[in-house]
């Protein structure tokens, strides 16, 4: 089951680093320069992820972004 929307997923991308504990430091040390919409989505992912297990963390499809 996938609990997570496309636009989280990409967010995920963009702040993972491995693990689980390091992808919710670089989200949440971002929050504060993100606009009020991106901020909300960026909070509601934490929130999903942060009720994952590290099991279930680690079966996440989830990629670091590609840089352009």
């Amino acid at each position: 089951m996938n609990r997570f929307t496309v636009e989280e997923t990409n967010l995920l991308s963009i702040y993972h680093e491995g693990s689980k504990a390091q992808l919710i430091e670089n989200m949440t040390a971002a929050l504060p320069y993100m606009d009020a919409g991106l901020r909300e989505l960026a909070k509601r992912t934490l929130s999903k992820v942060n009720a994952l297990t590290d099991a279930e963390y680690k079966e996440l499809s989830v990629y670091p972004a590609d840089e352009v």
